[in-house]
């Protein structure tokens, strides 16, 4: 099993992205639980529910991991709440990056918010470029320092499908591998 995650600024494409790497190449992806949590309890978020959306994320992840797909997209992963729980509320459970680092990822695609627009969905918060960009360098600095291997995707929304393919077909081995859906 290969393990993908999608990371970055919100409104950079990684659940579009998500779903046009599982179109592409099969496999199963694991959404964003905070997206769940958020609609189930239509209220914003405050610091004591973040273990409870760490413990959703990752209890989603680890029921897809159960499954064992050929490959397993993750939307999201421990490192955005984290980062949220800093930029939110300045402080993070300790206990959610001692999971993160834990796990095993095979590529993290780091994607920068500038090239795309951002779109408002009723539950983005950051419409600056720059309160994004400086989400794109706490993702890049987490994972440089944490040696996690990633590869960054810019450009307009054709330029990060064709790199996102390209780096899965790569990772998966064969540019023209389909496992097909939910393999």
């Amino acid at each position: 099993m290969k393990v993908l995650v999608l990371t970055g600024p919100e409104s950079s494409g990684k659940s579009w992205l998500a779903g046009e790497i599982q179109a592409r190449f099969g496999g199963v992806v694991v959404g964003e639980y905070v997206r769940h949590f958020i609609e189930r309890e239509q209220r914003d978020t405050c610091y004591a529910d973040i273990p409870a959306i760490a413990r959703g994320q990752l209890a989603w992840e680890d029921a897809a991991r159960a499954a064992a797909p050929a490959l397993l997209i993750l939307d999201t992963h421990l490192l955005s709440n984290m980062l949220w729980s800093h930029s939110l509320f300045g402080d993070c459970p300790a206990w959610l990056e001692q999971e993160l680092c834990a796990r095993q990822y095979n590529l993290h695609l780091l994607l920068d918010p500038q090239g795309v627009p951002w779109v408002e969905d009723g539950q983005r918060c950051q419409p600056q470029l720059q309160e994004r960009l400086a989400f794109h360098q706490a993702c890049r600095h987490w994972l440089t320092s944490n040696d996690q291997p990633f590869c960054e995707l810019s450009g307009d929304w054709t330029a990060r499908r064709q790199a996102a393919l390209e780096k899965v077909a790569e990772l998966l081995g064969s540019a023209n591998q389909h496992t097909g859906p939910g393999q």
